[in-house]
């Protein structure tokens, strides 16, 4: 997988630091408990998951000066069929480590989860032969869209726009505002130019065939049963072949294979973002002998070896 931290913006290291001021506001009580002592910790994966969010946790903890090393790359596979498993260790001040640990592990938690169940959907295609793509959609958390677009993408599917400036896209309320699916693909192209696609949520096959005709890059079949859709994107595609098609409307990984069809370019599901599971992650200050000090379960079995941040 290529290094997919390149496409953040700078913003988001801003983001990060105001993550960390919403979690202390003012007095650190623990943090002052618990004081500046050296120590190291662990960062157990509970759970099987698509391991995802490694540049924002490294940010969070170096930003606090504190160092990580990894053991897994970002977008691995990692079991727990034998047990907790040791994904990373972090050294630093006790009340550093303390201080990031919550806000990282949920980002964690969230991101791996999204990455977990893209991945599910990308290999359902794969194993299909299905040549489009699974793609998120603009249902995210406010706040925290960086991290779940970035998710999807480590998940291996589509992240669809990532905002209202990324494409236009014409809904029914902006159908039902301006009159007609030609006047707003009108209106759209005089000011998205060239350069800016425009995609039209669409209903019926009519609704399609006007948008495309109107000059529309996209067409939305929305809410509509696996069989129509197959049925009216082979019509549509056979006359707007270089056009394309997108499936919508309550999609989720038990019915995704059910949409799967030549004719059919994108499948947009919301629920890879709207109704994830987290992966469950921890993290343990550990004893000199390295086991943890906050349970007294056995000592993690030996890390491999590190890899880069």
């Amino acid at each position: 997988m290529n290094d997919l931290q390149y496409l953040l913006p700078p913003s988001w290291k801003t983001v990060l630091q105001q993550w960390l001021q919403e979690d202390v506001p003012s007095f650190d009580y623990g943090g002052y408990v618990v004081g500046e002592t050296e120590e190291k910790a662990e960062i157990l994966a509970k759970s099987d998951n698509v391991l995802c969010g490694k540049p924002f946790v490294t940010e969070i903890f170096e930003s606090l000066g504190c160092r990580i090393e990894w053991y897994f790359n970002e977008g691995e596979v990692i079991s727990t069929k034998s047990g907790n498993v040791q994904v990373a260790h972090v050294y630093g001040p006790a009340r550093k480590i303390l201080l990031g640990e919550r806000t990282a592990l949920n980002l964690m938690a969230r991101s791996s989860g999204i990455a977990t169940l893209s991945r599910v959907a990308h290999d359902l295609a794969v194993a299909a032969g299905w040549k489009g793509k699974v793609a998120g959609t603009r249902k995210t958390t406010p706040g925290f869209r960086i991290v779940e677009k970035y998710a999807l993408l480590v998940g291996g599917v589509d992240s669809h726009r990532y905002d209202l400036s990324s494409m236009i896209m014409l809904k029914d309320n902006h159908i039902q505002a301006v009159g007609s699916i030609t006047k707003a693909v009108e209106k759209a192209r005089g000011v998205g130019g060239f350069s800016v696609k425009i995609e039209v949520e669409c209903q019926n096959y009519d609704e399609a065939f006007e948008a495309f005709t109107a000059g529309a890059d996209v067409a939305m079949l929305d809410n509509m049963t696996p069989e129509l859709l197959h049925k009216e994107a082979a019509k549509l595609k056979e006359l707007f072949p270089h056009k394309i098609i997108e499936a919508s409307g309550g999609v989720v990984l038990q019915t995704l294979m059910n949409y799967f069809h030549p004719a059919v370019d994108v499948i947009s599901m919301g629920s890879l973002t709207q109704s994830v599971p987290h992966s469950d992650y921890s993290l343990n200050i550990l004893r000199t002998d390295g086991s943890s000090k906050a349970t007294a379960a056995p000592s993690p079995s030996p890390s491999p070896s590190p890899t880069a941040k």
